[in-house]
């Protein structure tokens, strides 16, 4: 897909680049998605140099090639073709902006990443691009959360796991992190519960949500979410509607995941034993996880 030529989003665009003054206001689905249905394409980058200086805050997608980034963007905006959905995975090799805002007047941006980890792809060009993702990451001053999209067939990959280790620093200074488990609708019941198991653990029990852009599930929460993580609105304290942050420990109570895997064991026909191993792994309580050292 062509995209527009870039333009000046800090100079020569009527839009003006705003905080919002509605942050106090209770964001209910329809408020978020009619927001994220404000997108307009922004910008492209080619390289971090061509990103232009923002004062608002930035929502990062990430993710596999093939995850469902795309089609999850589209469907978040309420939109066929926001993002491009290529039938080639790993094709796009841009950052992609998107602002979003009423009345002209943007208040924040979304930032499509290109997907990662497709074989297709020339490996100095797969380099280049984990090179580029990875100091955006790391560097861009407006960043204000990444979402990061995985198919629950396949789990977290070591790539997944790279990126997690990347904005780890950041997410402990404040930055929110949320993953998505997208193509739910492809998975039964007990799938589901497996996929959430196994990546609550992998990120040391983090947010994550289950995503169907076919079924529309999580659609609502997630819109809600990145509306409040935007502009600091408070979201109810639910187990599934918080981003994830890894505080300092000095800022937060530790918790502990505790798993009872209980064997049954028959030797004879009179004689069977079901012995019991308890695991107990450390996590961070969520609700006392606050932003402190971003509003210093």
């Amino acid at each position: 897909m062509n995209y527009p030529a870039p333009t000046n989003a800090t100079s020569g665009n009527k839009d003006h680049l705003v905080s919002p003054d509605d942050s106090s206001a209770e964001v209910t689905p329809e408020a978020a998605l009619g927001w994220l249905h404000t997108a307009k394409f922004l910008t492209t980058a080619p390289q971090l140099t061509h990103l232009p200086d923002l004062d608002v805050p930035e929502i990062a997608f990430v993710g596999r090639s093939n995850a469902g980034k795309s089609t999850s963007i589209n469907t978040l905006t309420q939109t066929r073709r926001m993002a491009f959905a290529s039938k080639t995975p790993g094709r796009t090799q841009s950052i992609n902006l998107f602002s979003l805002g009423r009345h002209g007047v943007t208040d924040a941006v979304l930032a499509d990443l290109p997907g990662y980890g497709y074989a297709a792809v020339p490996k100095e060009a797969k380099l280049r691009w984990q090179r580029v993702m990875a100091n955006y990451l790391m560097t861009r001053p407006n960043l204000r959360a990444v979402v990061m999209l995985c198919d629950p067939r396949r789990g977290l990959t070591e790539l997944d796991e790279i990126l997690l280790d990347v904005i780890r620093p950041r997410v402990m200074d404040g930055l929110d992190f949320l993953v998505l488990l997208t193509k739910a609708d492809k998975l039964t019941r007990v799938e589901a519960n497996k996929a959430m198991s196994i990546a609550k653990l992998q990120t040391a029990g983090g947010s994550l949500k289950l995503f169907s852009a076919l079924k529309r599930q999580g659609v609502d929460e997630v819109a809600q979410l990145l509306r409040c993580g935007a502009h600091d609105i408070a979201v109810e304290d639910k187990d599934d509607a918080a981003f994830l942050s890894f505080s300092q420990a000095g800022n937060e109570h530790l918790l502990t995941l505790t798993l009872t895997l209980t064997l049954t064991l028959t030797l004879t026909p009179t004689l069977t034993l079901t012995p019991t191993l308890t695991l107990t792994l450390p996590m961070f309580d969520r609700r006392t996880s606050s932003r402190s050292s971003r509003d210093r």
